[in-house]
């Protein structure tokens, strides 16, 4: 999928697929996240639009069916039990990774949700109803919450605790899990 159209700062579109960041898990899923953020900006736009737009819907809904579920697996199945491993007991982190597992519930059911009214919107007619408008707002809202937690606080700690053979099995795993890119979600 090429991302949707940048609305920050900087000046290249995130592109965690970069051949530069093969071999950097961190820096990948770090990349991860700015397109991440690409995607809450263009659910908002969809949200708010006059007319419709079949293809930035398509566009976000491929987002959803492919990038973004093997995202949440490199986490909850990678990254946060190597985080915890690396951990003592009464570390703050695990209650902060809890804490991101269980928004990864409302995340997930607030993206099907999402996946739905972006199907719906690629049809004929393509505008949101103020519902569904209001859906991907919040999906939206709460994504951006989840990464920054996730950018302030798991990936530095990650960049500090993580072994070198941890981040070799991390992106190995995470390559096996993308298998070519193209898989979709089975939910």
């Amino acid at each position: 999928m090429k991302p949707p159209e940048r609305q920050t700062a900087r000046g290249s579109v995130a592109d965690p697929d970069n051949p530069a960041r093969q071999g950097h898990p961190l820096e990948q899923i770090a990349e991860e996240h700015l397109l991440q953020r690409e995607i809450c900006a263009a659910l908002d736009r969809l949200a708010g639009l006059t007319q419709p737009d079949p293809d930035l819907a398509a566009e976000v809904l491929d987002h959803l069916e492919t990038r973004f579920f093997h995202h949440i697996r490199d986490e909850e199945v990678d990254l946060f039990p190597l985080l915890r491993q690396r951990s003592s007991t009464g570390d703050d982190i695990n209650d902060t990774l809890d804490r991101l597992l269980g928004d990864h519930v409302g995340i997930l059911e607030l993206a099907d949700r999402a996946r739905l009214i972006l199907q719906d919107m690629i049809g004929p007619g393509g505008l949101p109803s103020r519902d569904d408008a209001a859906t991907l707002s919040r999906f939206a809202a709460q994504k951006r919450r989840h990464l920054i937690v996730e950018n302030a606080i798991v990936l530095p700690l990650a960049r500090v605790q993580l072994t070198d053979e941890d981040q070799a099995g991390l992106q190995r795993r995470m390559t096996e899990r993308r298998g070519g890119g193209s898989q979709k979600n089975p939910a």
